[in-house]
């Protein structure tokens, strides 16, 4: 019996029992096994800005962030992202109230809704929806609602009526994302509208993940929730210098959002990782201070890499979701024989040397996401165009004769 307890009860925590490992683990670890391309992971294979990535060594070397950094984080960030907002989006918010810098959004999302969540509230989710959004509702307690983005001529669409069902007298709060990942949609600013009249006369909360912010293309525009009228002292609005700087691993993101508000969140966070990435904060901060050619191009170079993968998946005979923001294409597997993602995506790598996510993951109604599959293109050129050279072998070949 060495090793073993009494206790017939499962160690894991029964709310994140339904959960088991991320699906990125897993096929990282596949990715890494067979030799395949990854276009699983949503992470970068070249690192961002020079200068940004010098301004933490300097950091480093000036003995800036080394020990603790204050807990809402470090006064030139807080001043940066307030100066963001206002720049952006004509947003004003005062850096030492209405700012908390976190360990990535993923614990931006995490101290939000165990701040603000109780056990029994429901919490209305766009799905598909990023993986962590389910386990930090049930961690908090909560119920999670999925309103589905349903395929509409070419895009996955948000049904208002759907949503507006969605909420009963136990909502609490709206989880909103957009730049939405998986599928790429971006919401129209009509239909930002109609979540902010919803959320008013329902007297909810909203927490609003818009990490991909500066990632729209093809004319859509990015609107921060918060900006519409009523929103502003409800909304808890999410960024990330990961996904805008191509620094996952810093782990550097934020709230920002009412006094009030932040002091809730806050409140949560510093019972997770207290304070972190110190001279990194000191980096950022400089990063958000670029030209805003830094970000056009940023976004030039995106979707340039969007339009490469795209038309390679479609030539291999992937049903093709252009994506109007974020770096992730969502396909249909079905033209190519498939109805499967799980399965599909386990055989993709010894078929195609490429590996990829199946949507199916971010529903909870499983059936719904089942033949979509997720490709991210922040990648070297070089890469993706080898990824699609390798993904072509999988087009139907027409019949002889």
């Amino acid at each position: 019996m060495t090793g073993m307890t009494s206790s017939a009860r499962p160690f894991l925590n029964r709310r994140l029992a339904e959960f088991g490992t991320t699906i990125f683990a897993e096929m990282s670890a596949l990715a890494v096994r067979t030799g395949a391309i990854n276009l699983g992971q949503g992470f970068p294979d070249t690192d961002g800005p020079e200068e940004v990535r010098e301004a933490a060594v300097r950091a480093l070397r000036d003995g800036r962030g080394n020990q603790y950094p204050p807990g809402p984080g470090v006064p030139e960030l807080r001043a940066a992202i307030a100066a963001h907002q206002r720049h952006w989006y004509g947003l004003d918010h005062d850096p030492d109230t209405e700012v908390l810098v976190t360990a990535g959004a993923t614990e931006a999302i995490a101290a939000a809704l165990l701040a603000l969540v109780e056990p029994g509230d429901e919490v209305v989710a766009l799905e598909p929806y990023y993986d962590s959004y389910a386990a930090c509702v049930a961690m908090a307690g909560g119920t999670r609602v999925p309103v589905t983005l349903r395929p509409h001529e070419g895009a996955f669409r948000l049904d208002l009526d759907e949503l507006r069902d969605a909420v009963t007298d136990r909502t609490r709060l709206l989880l909103i994302n957009t730049p939405h990942n998986p599928t790429g949609t971006v919401l129209a600013r009509e239909e930002l509208a109609a979540v902010a009249e919803l959320a008013v006369e329902r007297d909810l909360l909203v927490v609003t993940d818009e990490v991909y912010e500066h990632l729209v293309f093809d004319g859509a525009e990015h609107l921060p929730l918060a900006s519409f009228p009523g929103m502003r002292e409800r909304t808890v609005t999410i960024g990330s210098a990961g996904k805008t700087f191509s620094f996952t691993g810093w782990k550097v993101g934020w709230i920002t959002a009412a006094p009030a508000l932040v002091t809730a969140v806050r409140s949560a966070k510093q019972y997770l990782t207290y304070v972190s990435a110190g001279p990194f904060q000191y980096a950022v901060a400089e990063a958000l201070a670029l030209p805003d050619s830094y970000f056009t191009g940023f976004r030039d170079g995106l979707r340039a890499k969007r339009d490469l993968l795209a038309a390679g998946l479609a030539e291999a005979g992937f049903g093709v979701f252009r994506p109007a923001g974020t770096y992730f294409v969502t396909t249909d597997i079905r033209p190519l024989g498939f109805d499967d993602g799980f399965a599909f995506c386990r055989a993709l790598p010894e078929r195609a040397g490429v590996v990829a996510i199946p949507n199916a993951v971010f529903y909870d109604h499983r059936e719904q996401g089942a033949p979509f599959v997720r490709f991210a293109f922040c990648k070297r050129t070089a890469v993706l165009e080898e990824a699609v050279r390798r993904l072509t072998a999988l087009a139907p070949r027409p019949a002889a004769g």
